[in-house]
C-alpha cells in the first residue's frame, strides 16, 4: 500500500506543530529541571515526560488511530501503543534528545519526531528550539531547514572536516576512535538527532553513533537521506526496515555521512 502525498504533508505539518510546542515547553523548563536516573545509566527529567505527552496529545488530535513508540514509558521502559487501524503508522518520539545537556542547563538538545510505515521512516522532524531551527523531510522529497533546502555535500574526510562522534564506547576504547579523531575535527554535541541534522546540512561530513535507539535516529534518517547522505550500520548495511511491534529499545550502530565520506568511514570503523 502506498500513501498519498497529501497524507505525508498532513503528518509533516502535525509533526512540526508538535515539535514546536514541545520545544517551547522544554525551554520554559530548562532552568527548573528535576532529574532522576533510569536504568542506572541514563538521566531523565520531568520535562521529558511532559514534552512527550504534549507531542502525543497533539498527534492524537489529527491521527487518533496511529501508534506510538516513545522514549519515556513506565519504570524506565519505552512507551508503546499499537496502531488501531490500517495502514499501520507509528509515530516515533524523542521529546528531548540530549537530556544530559538539558539536565545541566546546556541548551543543546532537540525534539525528534518521525513516522514509520512498513518499518521505514517516512516523515522526519528535528527541532532545535534554542536556535529556532526546524529540520524537516518526507521520504522521496527534499530536506529543509526553516524552508531552505539542505544538501549533505561532497566534502571528503580530511583533517579539517568535522565528524559527529558519540561518547558511548565500550571498554577498552575501540581502535577506530583514535583513527577518526586524528583524521578529522571530531565533534560531540550530545544529541544524535542534531548530529544527523548537521550531516544533512553539510556541516558535518558524517556522524557515528554507538548505541542510539530508534527514537534517536528515525527522524534524522529521513532528513539526512533526503539531503543526499547515506545512513547505514557500521558495516555499510541498511538499518531499515524494523518491526515496530517487536521493537523494545534495542540499540543500533549508525553511520551517517555524505556519499563521498561514507566509504572511508566504513573502512575506518571496520578496523
Amino acid at each position: 500500500m502506498e500513501l498519498e502525498q497529501q497524507d505525508l504533508s498532513r503528518m509533516l505539518e502535525t509533526a512540526v506543530v508538535a515539535a514546536r510546542l514541545a520545544g517551547q515547553r522544554a525551554m520554559e523548563d530548562i532552568h527548573s529541571v528535576k532529574v532522576t536516573v533510569k536504568n542506572g545509566t541514563e538521566l531523565v527529567t520531568e520535562a521529558d515526560r511532559r514534552c512527550q505527552q504534549i507531542i502525543i496529545d497533539r498527534v492524537k488530535e489529527t491521527f487518533p488511530d496511529h501508534g506510538f513508540i516513545g522514549e519515556e514509558g513506565e519504570q524506565g521502559k519505552l512507551f508503546k501503543r499499537s496502531p488501531r487501524d490500517e495502514p499501520a503508522l507509528w509515530w516515533v518520539i524523542d521529546p528531548i534528545d540530549g537530556t544530559t545537556n538539558f539536565a545541566h542547563g546546556i541548551p543543546m538538545f532537540a525534539v525528534s519526531i518521525a513516522v514509520l510505515f512498513e518499518g521505514r521512516p517516512i516523515v522526519g522532524v528535528i527541532f532545535h528550539p534554542t536556535s529556532d531551527s526546524m529540520y524537516t523531510a518526507v521520504a522521496g522529497g527534499e530536506a529543509h531547514l526553516n524552508g531552505r533546502r539542505l544538501q549533505a555535500g561532497q566534502e571528503e574526510l580530511n583533517p579539517l572536516a568535522s565528524v559527529g562522534l558519540d561518547s558511548h564506547f565500550d571498554n577498552p576504547l575501540p581502535a577506530w576512535v583514535g583513527t577518526l579523531i586524528h583524521q578529522s575535527r571530531f565533534r560531540n554535541f550530545g544529541t544524535t538527532a542534531l548530529h544527523l541534522a548537521y550531516t544533512a546540512a553539510g556541516g558535518l561530513v558524517g556522524a557515528v553513533a554507538c548505541t542510539p535507539k530508534l527514537w534517536d535516529i528515525a527522524a534524522g534518517v529521513v532528513i539526512a537521506e533526503a539531503a543526499g547522505a547515506v545512513i547505514t550500520n557500521w558495516q555499510g548495511q541498511a538499518l531499515f526496515p524494523v518491526d515496530p511491534d517487536a521493537y523494545e529499545g534495542e540499540p543500533f550502530q549508525v553511520l551517517a555521512a555524505n556519499k563521498t565520506a561514507h566509504p572511508k568511514l566504513v573502512a575506518i570503523l571496520g578496523v
